[in-house]
């Protein structure tokens, strides 16, 4: 019987342990974005440090999602209207998509860059796709959101941080 209530109290602090970890892991908007590395379809490797005084929009999507295409799309027209302003999009394709070698025409055919693989503290937020962070200029996340951008949701959040000085 000691040996039980010993087990208990051993799992009980494990699992507080886990919860705070998985808090603390988690980016919170309106905080420092957490720095991250990201392996891009060319092969290169860039870092938020990079994208410092842009803003910066990391999308998970994935190629059997219907909202991540129907937004995709409209991200790339955007970006490609306010790039020269100091906007950048990193899209992230989830493993369970095709391979990277199948999405080279769509990697051409959009605005802005697809990556395989980003290291940090970020993730599908409730394992959804899409997932969208919004860094802005300061280096502060902005928006954490599992869901699809509605074209003006996208606008009216991203033309005011473009608005902001770097």
């Amino acid at each position: 019987m000691r040996h039980f209530g010993k087990l208990m109290t051993d799992l009980a602090t494990a699992f507080v342990l886990l919860f705070a970890f998985q808090a603390q892991a988690k980016s919170k908007t309106g905080q420092p974005a957490p720095p991250f590395e990201v392996k891009l379809f060319d092969g290169t490797k860039t870092t938020l440090e990079s994208y410092r005084g842009k803003v910066v929009v990391i999308n998970y999507w994935a190629t059997w999602c219907g909202p991540c295409k129907a937004e995709i799309p409209m991200m790339s027209r955007y970006h490609q209207l306010a790039k020269t302003r100091g906007f950048e999009i990193i899209g992230v394709v989830t493993k369970d998509s095709v391979s990277p070698k199948q999405l080279t025409k769509l990697s051409v055919a959009l605005s802005y860059p697809l990556a395989s693989d980003l290291k940090g503290k970020y993730g599908q937020i409730d394992d959804a796709v899409p997932t969208n962070y919004v860094i802005d200029r300061k280096g502060v996340l902005r928006y954490a959101k599992a869901g699809s951008f509605d074209p003006q949701e996208f606008v009216d959040l991203i033309n005011p941080l473009l608005a902001e000085k770097p």
